[in-house]
Parts: C-alpha cells; structure tokens; sequence
C-alpha cells in the first residue's frame, strides 16, 4: 500500500436502526461498501484493500459533537450524487452541496449530520463550475 496517514476511523452511533441507511448510501455514493459486520460492529471500505477503512459502532450512550469528519471526492459530480443520497437516506442538517470560496477556489462540499449528530462533510478541492 502506498503512503497514508489514515489506518482506519472508529465511530460510535447511538444506532443502527436509524443511522446505517445513512452510512449504507454514503459510502455506496463513494464507491465502498459494508466489508464486514458483527452484531456491534460495521465496516466499510474497498473490498480489495484491508485499510484504510471507515468502523461503525452501537453504543447506546453515544452523543454526537461538533467534530467533523470530511471525504474527498475527485469530482463536484461525486459530490452531488452523496448529496443526493444522503438526503434519500435521512441525513440531517445538511448543506449545499455548495461552492465554498471561504476555503478556496473550487472547493465545493456537501455538509451533513447523521441521526446521532455526527458530522461529515464531502468535498472537492478542484471542482469548476
């Protein structure tokens, strides 16, 4: 595997009845999917690649916070279909997808919370339009 800084992200959700639609469209619309699961735990990821990957846990005294958890996408047309299937999934408080020049020219992100209050974010840094 080439040179990374993420091995793998563990985040906990209060649960997954009403937040793993949510996570089920997310990564579909990045191009992943759940590669595995037990009764307290989902992954997702690539399925021809061991990390980095993207854990779900239930935890029932979870609480979400103002962290932020953000997703590249090569293109403004990835982050228009997430924007389109988190809304159809559920997510909350979301926003855009929408250009950003506060960051930069051509970032353009969709902003969104699951039903636990975790945030995310999927952007493009070299979006034109």
């Amino acid at each position: 595997m080439g040179r990374t800084f993420l091995d793998h992200v563990d985040l906990r959700i209060e649960s997954f009845e009403r937040s793993l639609p949510l996570y089920d469209a997310l990564f579909l619309a990045l191009g992943m999917g759940q590669i595995w699961r037990s009764e307290r735990w989902v992954g997702y990821g690539y399925a021809e690649v061991e990390v980095p990957f993207f854990a779900i846990t239930e935890e029932a005294e979870h609480r979400g916070n103002h962290s932020r958890i953000a997703f590249a996408a090569e293109t403004k047309e990835t982050v228009d279909r997430v924007g389109q299937a988190i809304r159809a999934a559920g997510g909350q408080e979301i926003e855009g997808p929408e250009f950003c020049p506060e960051y930069h020219a051509g970032y353009y992100a969709v902003f969104f919370e699951d039903g636990d209050g975790n945030r995310f974010e999927v952007c493009c840094h070299s979006a034109q339009g």
